[in-house]
């Protein structure tokens, strides 16, 4: 009976413990984006937070804005469910910044102003280009919302204790996920809204330092309780995890040995390969991460921040191992898939494990679950605003500004527009977070950037080191890679005829693979390519301007 007692008492102690420290945490933050928001005069201010960061600040925002709820929650999460398959994830998003080093951080910054399409529309036809920039930008980040409002809502769930079964305040487990996934983003709009580019980096930069330090603190004492013997850890999560040896070896999620069935063998195997794929390339196409190389002064400045965000970004992904080991090893999988099926709260109940251990009972795991919990939530907060604040300066800029005005908005007009887009992106992201909520963030960010690898990218390093390259190119790559990109998702396994699909009780399927980046991608740069040469159109002078502003920052912004 006491036991129970304590139970409920570090139950009540959880929740009123973590509500409180998530309103401090929005406190604070909506306190950094009112002062930001007396310092955002002009659109440079509002778009690129009046390029007056310093590198290692920049290195610190993105990482503010890469390490997202799908790192700390759905890479934990499938690491923990599947073990070695998981660690593929930590890995992919990794290798991804050397793409974005050598290829990109440095000659976008120099050629570029405040989106990715003042790079593309720099030597061609200014109308089509941004049009398809605009459309490809918003659904790549709307693919990434999703992503990030799902981890929202099964934290939540969560941290309020609530179980399929139960209520809180009158409302069941679905109904409490959906009202969370709606509070964040209505938060999520006043921050873009009201703080523009300035308020979203402080506040990044602050959930940066958070995140590491709650990862950092979980690693210490996962490690502390196996006394840094990591073998005995690992052999504790395999025993725990119910697969035993299989789970240290490749092969529980991807190419997947089906004994009789060839054909679904190699299937498997291609997933994997398209997934690899997709997590390499994709960072160099990510719409929010490349508009952060328009906050700092100088290309030494974006070259320094992308190595600061190296540094942040590779130890956290070291870390996510720990507590994806940890998590199987304290937690066990079918306690994780309790809570959630899907694994997203897996570091989450780390941490109620790693209290009750070394803090002494209910109480303390309710603490230690609660400070994580909060440091999630804040993670989830600061990447949905880069991501809003990304599409509606697209949408702004891009569309209002230069295609519908014709080059003629005021700046004040412009930055008015990009906060009512704001408004409208939260909303549908919204809506159709409220259907994705059965699948695993980690995931839903692997489909983000298997979009913006098909669609951005072939047009970004085209524009760049491709003299021959002209509209009709920049149009057919953009459209083409990012029409296959979602048709090839909207016919594959993670939509309908799976038990974890969005709708599973439809098949539609007919794309067998996961992630459509094997094909999407190839597709986006060979659609390109066609485009360019069905077109006469050329100027090799645009080129010849652009590619020494690109690599001297002559006439940047």
């Amino acid at each position: 009976m006491n036991t129970v007692l304590a139970a409920e008492a570090g139950g009540t102690t959880a929740r009123n413990l973590t509500i409180t420290l998530f309103l401090v945490f929005v406190a604070i933050t909506l306190a950094i984006t009112v002062w930001a928001s007396r310092q955002t005069k002009t659109a440079t201010d509002f778009y690129a937070g009046g390029r007056s960061f310093s590198g290692f600040q920049n290195g610190m925002a993105i990482g503010g804005d890469y390490m997202s709820a799908a790192s700390f929650l759905g890479i934990a999460g499938i690491i923990a469910l599947y073990g070695y398959d998981g660690f593929l994830y930590s890995i992919g998003f990794l290798v991804a910044w050397l793409v974005a080093l050598l290829l990109v951080a440095e000659l976008l910054r120099n050629s570029g102003r405040y989106t990715m399409a003042d790079v593309l529309a720099f030597r061609m036809r200014q109308r089509p280009v941004r049009t398809a920039a605009a459309v490809s930008t918003i659904t790549v980040s709307i693919f990434y919302l999703l992503a990030q409002m799902v981890g929202a809502g099964a934290l939540v769930a969560l941290l309020l204790g609530i179980k399929p079964g139960t209520t809180f305040l009158g409302m069941d487990a679905d109904t409490a996920k959906v009202a969370t996934i709606i509070m964040v983003g209505a938060l999520m709009i006043i921050y873009v809204t009201v703080g523009g580019m300035k308020g979203t980096t402080y506040v990044q930069i602050v959930k940066a330092f958070l995140l590491m330090t709650g990862a950092l603190v979980m690693t210490l004492l996962v490690l502390a309780k196996y006394k840094f013997n990591l073998s005995s850890l690992l052999g504790d999560a395999a025993d725990a995890s119910g697969k035993g040896a299989a789970f240290l070896e490749p092969g529980l999620r991807y190419g997947v040995e089906t004994p009789g069935d060839a054909l679904k063998t190699f299937y498997s195997k291609m997933d994997l390969l398209s997934l690899g794929i997709a997590l390499v390339l994709g960072t160099a196409g990510l719409p929010h991460i490349l508009i952060r190389f328009y906050t700092v002064p100088t290309a030494k400045a974006a070259r320094k921040s992308v190595l600061w965000a190296i540094g942040i970004i590779g130890t956290f992904y070291l870390l996510t191992l720990a507590l994806g080991f940890g998590a199987a090893a304290l937690v066990g999988g079918k306690a994780i898939t309790a809570q959630d099926k899907a694994g997203n709260t897996a570091a989450p109940q780390l941490a109620e494990a790693l209290g009750k251990d070394f803090f002494g009972g209910n109480l303390g795991g309710a603490t230690l679950l609660a400070i994580i919990a909060a440091v999630a939530f804040a993670t989830i907060l600061a990447v949905v605003a880069g991501l809003t604040l990304a599409s509606s300066s697209s949408l702004a800029h891009d569309f209002y500004a230069n295609v519908m005005k014709n080059g003629q908005a005021s700046e004040r007009q412009e930055v008015n527009v990009a906060r009512i887009s704001a408004l409208v992106i939260g909303a549908i992201s919204i809506v159709l977070s409220i259907f994705a909520q059965s699948l695993n963030v980690a995931f839903l960010v692997a489909l983000a950037f298997a979009v913006a690898a098909s669609g951005n990218l072939p047009a970004i390093l085209y524009s760049l080191f491709w003299k021959r390259f002209n509209t009709s190119g920049a149009v057919w790559a953009i459209y083409g890679g990012l029409l296959a990109a979602v048709v090839l998702v909207f016919f594959s396994p993670v939509v309908s005829g799976a038990p974890t699909a969005m709708f599973p009780d439809h098949d539609w399927h007919w794309f067998p693979l996961s992630n459509p980046g094997i094909i999407s991608i190839p597709f986006g740069f060979l659609c390109g390519w066609i485009g360019t040469l069905l077109s006469k159109e050329h100027d090799e002078e645009k080129y010849a301007e652009l590619e020494v502003r690109s690599l001297t920052g002559a006439g940047a912004h």
